[in-house]
This record gives structure tokens, C-alpha cells and sequence, in this order.
């Protein structure tokens, strides 16, 4: 490999996302900020009810910020698709008060949903927390303590913004939430395919709060989704049925599906995302068995070897360089994501200046297409 196509693969793998204890990989949707990530970095935030006029609302509790001088808004459903399912014609002069939120450079505020006046409390007290990215775990921990007696809130749009900080959670702070859980309620959103999206997570909140009736029933989803291939919800299943089980169960992850070359790509990626998220935990599997199942995985697939590199990296872990390092002056034909997320791994390490240096030796063509 020549220095300019080392410094080119440099270039892109300092790019890459590192791992780290961020918002649980199992629980996030499509990208976009949620309701309760808008209610809490917005800077005002009201209930009003609509007026006579189409688009202006009455102000009756505000939540954050001041209220307005004449104590009217203007404000319309977002064009993003952010408008939750509880979204409904506005009657003039309807009585259900409406949650809305805006920035300041913005004329225009934003409405999240309709919602009882009653919750205006609730909601001070969730818009005043700090951002998701900010919170230690102590804040987590309270935060958690604040939504999850919402989650079979009446109110759709309470039970949206419980969901959604629940879902934002890292997956450590996810399990400080057990003595909160109700684990009865959460097998039955399991069952429901009117809440198919909110499966993942209430799989993992399952497997926090759950039994060993839990674990067995798990056990069964499991072994026909491997009979039949299907990945479908598949990381969330085998992170459950690793809290419920411990330690012991990874060995049933290695076989099944680390170590067999017979595994689809999503099915190898859903077994490596439920192991991250309890590495990164350090909780019911520990980090240390982690990393031996990820050894499992680099021997088996040395193409997509670097897929954990970035976890190797988070949590300071140094004994695979000697592996990336040969595996990539090596002649194996590797993924470019791969060979891009060992080279990140190179960089960080250790001595990296030396050991990238020496990679210019190394062959030009050992890179396969995703």
C-alpha cells in the first residue's frame, strides 16, 4: 500500500463514529429528534388551545420559557414528519389543549400533539432536564424514574415522549430502571402488532424486568428465528435473552451465529450489536467475555474483522492491534468499512504512528466491496 493510499484510508477512518455510552444502538428510531428531544432543547414550550382564527392558540399553561404578550401563538403540525399518530383536525375553539414548542429564531411554533392540561406538570418537569448527550448517570437514572409511569399513560402523546426518552437511554442506564418496570404490561406490548415499533424496545426492557418464563418464551422466538434466518428484531431478542440469562448464554450466541459462516450479514451484525450494548454495560455479560466473543467473530469472518474495532477502541482495549496489524498487510480480501474501522483502531492505539507507518507496506488490493 503506497503512503498516499494510507493517508486516503487515514482521511476516511477518522470520519468514522466511535462507540461509547450514547443512547442504546437497539432503541433508536430513523435519525430524527424526538418529541421529547425537541420539548427539551426548544427554549419555550406551551399548552393552548386553538381560537377562532385557523392556526393561532390560546395559551392556558406555559411550560417553558415566558408567556407571550397577548397570549396567543401561531403554530402548524411540523412538514417532517415528526406529527405523532395523535394527531387530529384542530376544531375551532376545541377543548383538548395542544403541546407546542419553539425555537427562538423561528416566528412559527411547532405542534407535537394534543394533550390534558392535567400532564402540565409532568411535562415542566421533563422539558427542564438537560439533553440526552449532557446526562450523567444520575440524571439518567431520574429521568427514567420521571417517564416510565408514563408509558401506559392514557394520554398517546405522554406515552410518546415516555417511550421516546426510554428509547434514547444507554442501555446502563436502561437497567437502573428495573424497580420502575412492569413487566406484566411489557409482554403484553410484546404480543401487540398495533405497537410492532415499539418492540425493540420493550424486548429489552423485557429482558431487564423479566422471569425465567420470560427467558424460556424468548428461547423459543429465538430458535425459530434462527431455523428460518429471519433478523427481524433479532439484536434486541439475544441482548434480552443475555440479561435474563447471564454470562453463560454466549456461548449459545458464539455457535449459532458468530461462528457460523453460514449466517446472513444482518443476522452476524444483530448477534454483534446485542454483544456491544453489553459490553458497553459491563453488566449481566461482562465486557471481558464481550471481547472473547469478538475474537470468536475475527477468526470466523477476517473480511468484516474490523466491524468491533470501534468497540475495542472505546473501551481502551490494545491486545488486537497485533492482529489488525497483520491482518491487514495480510492478502485477505476485506470489507472497506472493515479495513477502514481497523485503521481508525491502528490510529488510536498505542505507538500508532509506527504502526501506520508500516501498513505502507502492505498489499494495495486487499479490499472487497461491501
Amino acid at each position: 500500500m503506497t503512503r498516499a493510499m494510507t493517508r486516503q484510508l487515514l482521511a476516511a477512518a477518522l470520519l468514522l463514529p466511535g462507540a461509547g455510552a450514547s443512547a442504546c444502538p437497539l432503541c433508536l428510531g430513523a435519525g430524527q429528534p424526538s418529541k421529547a428531544q425537541q420539548l427539551v432543547a426548544t427554549p419555550q414550550a406551551v399548552l393552548a388551545v386553538p381560537t377562532a382564527d385557523a392556526g393561532r392558540f390560546r395559551v392556558i399553561q406555559v411550560i417553558k420559557g415566558e408567556r407571550p404578550v397577548d397570549g396567543t401563538v401561531e403554530g402548524a403540525y411540523p412538514r417532517s414528519g415528526l406529527a405523532s399518530s395523535s394527531k387530529t383536525p384542530i376544531p375551532p375553539g376545541g377543548t383538548r389543549s395542544l403541546l407546542l414548542v419553539r425555537d427562538d429564531p423561528l416566528p412559527t411554533w411547532v405542534i407535537l400533539g394534543t394533550i390534558d392540561a392535567a400532564r402540565a406538570g409532568w411535562l415542566r418537569s421533563l422539558a427542564t432536564g438537560k439533553q440526552t448527550a449532557d446526562r450523567n448517570p444520575e440524571e439518567w437514572r431520574a429521568q427514567l424514574a420521571l417517564v416510565v409511569p408514563h408509558l401506559d399513560d392514557s394520554e398517546p402523546l405522554a406515552a410518546e415522549l415516555a417511550f421516546a426518552e426510554l428509547g434514547a437511554a444507554p442501555y446502563a442506564a436502561l437497567r437502573t430502571a428495573k424497580p420502575h418496570l412492569n413487566a406484566a404490561a411489557l409482554r403484553r406490548r410484546v404480543a401487540d402488532p398495533e405497537l410492532a415499533a415499539r418492540q425493540p424496545l420493550c424486548l429489552l426492557l423485557l429482558g431487564i424486568s423479566g422471569n425465567a418464563q420470560d427467558a424460556a418464551t424468548l428461547e423459543q422466538r429465538l430458535q425459530a428465528a434462527w431455523q428460518s434466518g429471519d433478523a427481524a428484531n433479532l439484536s434486541s431478542m439475544l441482548a434480552a435473552d443475555l440479561e435474563l440469562r447471564g454470562a453463560e448464554r454466549v456461548v449459545w450466541v458464539e455457535s449459532n451465529y458468530l461462528a457460523d459462516r453460514k449466517r446472513s450479514r444482518p443476522e452476524i451484525k444483530a448477534a454483534l450489536l446485542a454483544l456491544s450494548v453489553h459490553g458497553n454495560a459491563n453488566g449481566a455479560v461482562p465486557r471481558e467475555r464481550v471481547i472473547q466473543s469478538y475474537r470468536v467473530f475475527m477468526h470466523t469472518h477476517p473480511e468484516i474483522a474490523g466491524d468491533v474495532a470501534p468497540d475495542f477502541a472505546a473501551w481502551q482495549y490494545w491486545d488486537a492491534v497485533p492482529d489488525y496489524l497483520a491482518l491487514m498487510k495480510s492478502g485477505v480480501r476485506q470489507q472497506y468499512p472493515s479495513r477502514l474501522a481497523m485503521l481508525a483502531y491502528l490510529k488510536q492505539s498505542p505507538n500508532a504512528g509506527t504502526l501506520v507507518s508500516s501498513l505502507e507496506t502492505a498489499p494495495a488490493d486487499g479490499m472487497a466491496k461491501p
